[in-house]
């Protein structure tokens, strides 16, 4: 396959989510940055090796053979986020362009014993899970902090957004994984939040709020 290829493979995985989702492919556009009759074109080509199904006017969505491929391209996506930040001390805003291009290598072998060598992480640093060997997904019960009631505490598991942008705001405010956020207080006008998160008070907007996962008990 080429890196097109998977690239397209990852993003309508993305798009369709877990349950495999038929997705438009004006979603597929704009998630690819590139134009309907591109995505058309790769489409057609996908259908002939039998990675997707295609139905004109309702969408796409992955065969079986489709689904495991782009789960094994997001396995080698995740994992070398994980050596970047674990092994090579690269922050969690720096690893995604990187593992972008890493993740075409297409060796098992290596893969199989970058796994070994970390431990067989279940998750990677943005807190996405990582896929087994045999397409497995580690499943959570989490939700968005913008959801959780006053007064909940909740364990920050992930990030919706993992933008450099947005990293490098929680790095500024000290948010990161394993912390656990207690909701203080939240404003009707705009859903701002007040927090607590390592014995401080802080105040963050509601679209920070809706970016960020929690694990409440």
């Amino acid at each position: 396959m080429t890196h097109s290829e998977e690239n397209y493979l990852k993003a309508i995985y993305h798009l369709g989510g877990i349950e495999n989702e038929t997705v438009a492919t004006n979603a597929i556009a704009e998630q690819m940055d590139t134009k309907p009759s591109s995505v058309t074109d790769m489409i057609r080509k996908l259908s002939e090796k039998k990675y997707v199904s295609y139905k004109k006017y309702q969408g796409v969505s992955l065969t079986d053979d489709g689904k495991e491929k782009a789960l094994s391209i997001i396995r080698k996506h995740r994992l070398w986020e994980v050596f970047l930040v674990d092994t090579l001390d690269f922050a969690w805003d720096e690893v995604h362009d990187i593992a972008e291009q890493l993740e075409h290598i297409k060796s098992e072998k290596l893969i199989d014993s970058l796994d070994k060598h970390l431990n067989f992480p279940k998750f990677d640093p943005h807190g996405d899970p990582i896929p087994s060997k045999y397409g497995e997904l580690t499943k959570t019960t989490k939700r968005l902090l913008n959801e959780v009631e006053l007064k909940q505490t909740g364990i920050c598991v992930g990030v919706k957004d993992s933008s450099a942008p947005f990293l490098k705001f929680l790095d500024k405010h000290g948010i990161a994984l394993g912390d656990n956020i207690t909701v203080l207080d939240k404003e009707d006008f705009d859903g701002s939040l007040q927090i607590s998160i390592n014995d401080k008070s802080i105040l963050i907007s509601h679209q920070i709020a809706s970016n960020l996962y929690v694990k409440c008990e």
